[in-house]
């Protein structure tokens, strides 16, 4: 008597590897940025009390902060979803903003995000380059015709 065995055949193992691959690339992946004081943090907040080195201490060092001396503190937190090839997400962002009197004491705390219907835009400032539109070759041979006496240190050019 011949014992037959039947093996599975490679190309459906093939394939099914192939559906799970296609499967899990499109499951959405989440990333959470940035940081948020819980909400027990926020309630030891005194406003009119309360300091700018005691909030530091009770709510930790912010995302950021203001420009200008008497400006607050910013704490943000954003959740992104990543789906396959898609743009990624932004499917959450809250911020709190601390904000400080003159004389540095907390004067008003406030939470701001997507689900209140305010949209909190994050911003990167970044200061333009006066180089535009050239490569490093033209700029290197640009200053070939600008140069002079003059412009080397410790000589008149008289």
């Amino acid at each position: 008597m011949v014992k037959v065995t039947i093996k599975p055949q490679p190309v459906f193992k093939t394939l099914a590897f192939g559906a799970f691959l296609a499967v899990m690339a499109c499951s959405p992946i989440f990333k959470n940025h940035g940081y948020i004081p819980p909400a027990e943090d926020l309630a030891e907040i005194k406003v009119g009390v309360d300091t700018r080195d005691s909030v530091l201490e009770t709510l930790g060092a912010p995302s950021s902060s203001g420009v200008l001396r008497d400006s607050g503190y910013y704490y943000v937190a954003s959740r992104v979803r990543y789906r396959g090839p898609k743009r990624p997400k932004v499917v959450s962002r809250e911020l709190v903003a601390v904000s400080f009197d003159q004389r540095g004491v907390v004067r008003n705390i406030e939470r701001f995000g997507l689900e209140d219907g305010y949209v909190v835009v994050l911003e990167r400032r970044v200061t333009d380059s006066s180089v535009q539109n050239k490569g490093f070759l033209r700029q290197l041979l640009g200053n070939i015709g600008n140069f002079g006496p003059a412009n080397i240190p410790g000589i008149d050019g008289t």
